[in-house]
């Protein structure tokens, strides 16, 4: 839709202010819009990484649980694991990219965690009844997780910048393709105008001075 406009100085000057800042603003969503797809870019090729990573150390997993079944009784697998299982705690922050706050999780490290990184892990059951094998698959699985919390930050950090990034691509082209070229066009339609009543003003100046003359 023309933006409708007086054929005045001061309108004229208020238009192109007006223009002179779409401008600006388009530049800078645009050198925004690049630099969120550099930053989408950068962590979309981090969770292919990790998704790869996870399916590897899933499969090793697996493999060793798989191998502990086929030794031990249903009833010794299942007490094993809910004595092996536990209860993890997750810290959240937040991080600032380009004006988007996105999540970072951190499983938070006791006591027990500390001791496994320096002295390895230890099943918490019984080892008289079980295996090797058992051992094995519950300490790949522990090792899986911060991975699964690092992938999981990592995919809602996609998500966030994906959204971020449509909006600001909506806001370049309304600015690009609609408000720029109507500020454009009415400068123009406005400049026109005055010049035609420049140029107006110019002959009737002309013929008064033509009437005095003749006089």
């Amino acid at each position: 839709m023309p933006i409708k406009a007086n054929a005045t100085r001061q309108e004229l000057t208020r238009l192109k202010g007006r223009l002179s800042m779409a401008k600006r603003g388009h530049t800078l969503l645009k050198d925004k819009r690049d630099q969120l797809m550099k930053e989408f870019l950068a962590i979309v090729h981090e969770s292919q990484r990790l998704r790869l990573e996870l399916e590897e150390k899933l499969a090793d997993a697996y493999r060793s649980f798989s191998l502990a079944r086929a030794v031990l009784s249903p009833s010794i697998l299942e007490e094993a694991l809910m004595v092996a299982g536990g209860a993890e705690e997750v810290s959240i922050s937040y991080r600032n990219i380009m004006n988007v706050s996105v999540p970072q999780m951190e499983i938070v490290h006791g006591d027990h965690e500390e001791a496994i990184e320096t002295s390895g892990f230890h099943p918490n059951y019984g080892l008289a009844v079980t295996s090797s094998d058992l051992d094995d698959a519950i300490e790949e699985f522990h090792g899986i997780l911060p991975l699964l919390v690092r992938l999981s930050t990592v995919e809602r950090t996609i998500h966030l910048l994906a959204d971020e990034i449509e909006k600001t691509r909506r806001r370049v082209n309304a600015l690009e393709y609609v408000l720029i070229p109507e500020l454009e066009e009415a400068v123009k339609s406005v400049e026109m105008r005055l010049e035609e009543m420049e140029r107006e003003n110019v002959s009737s100046l002309m013929r008064i001075k033509d009437v005095v003359r003749a006089r």
